[in-house]
């Protein structure tokens, strides 16, 4: 496992929760909040199958905000991750499917692709260049990084997962993320 990245904006994504998604045939549960021995169990279990399942949707791989599980349907929560990713990026499917929807929700531009076994997956803010019922090969285009779910001083690409309609942890069916490397004070080059 490859252990990069900054302090600044990043350092929440070890404290994240790791959801009930499936990762090949291997279900990984969920870990409580700041467990970051257990969060990277979880990532070695993912790593441990042969390949992802998904592709990285803009290339980046770092997290700047990961999953946060809603109480229950209605509470709050963070249903996906947020990648880092420039405006204008072009982003692609992070698997091969049908799309289900290309368009705008209050204002901010998706796309969601349906996976086929009740799999789907959302890229929000991006300007779609693909139509509702198009079919999209792994790593196609689909779209650019646009302002939304993010401000524009700090873009981001937020993927979604949802499986028979429940959102998920989007991370167990993508290859390891770049992860916050944790520095003592003395050690800070800033």
């Amino acid at each position: 496992m490859r252990w990069s990245g900054s302090l600044t904006g990043t350092v929440l994504v070890g404290a994240a929760l790791v959801g009930t998604a499936p990762v090949g045939s291997v279900p990984v549960g969920s870990v409580p909040v700041g467990s970051l021995r257990s969060v990277g169990a979880a990532v070695r279990a993912a790593d441990a199958q042969d390949e992802a399942p998904w592709v990285w949707p803009t290339g980046s791989r770092i997290v700047e905000r990961g999953w946060e599980a809603p109480a229950d349907d209605y509470a709050p929560g963070h249903r996906g991750i947020d990648v880092a990713a420039s405006i204008g990026t072009p982003e692609v499917a992070v698997a091969s499917g049908t799309v289900s929807f290309a368009g705008s929700v209050a204002g901010r531009g998706v796309v969601s692709i349906d996976h086929g076994g009740g799999l789907v997956s959302t890229l929000d803010s991006v300007d779609p260049s693909v139509s509702t019922g198009d079919a999209v090969d792994q790593g196609s285009t689909v779209g650019t990084v646009s302002v939304g779910h993010c401000p524009a001083s700090a873009p981001c690409l937020h993927l979604g997962a949802r499986i028979d309609g429940r959102y998920v942890d989007p991370l167990p069916y993508l290859p390891a993320a770049e992860w916050p490397v944790l520095l003592p004070d003395d050690a800070w080059p800033g």
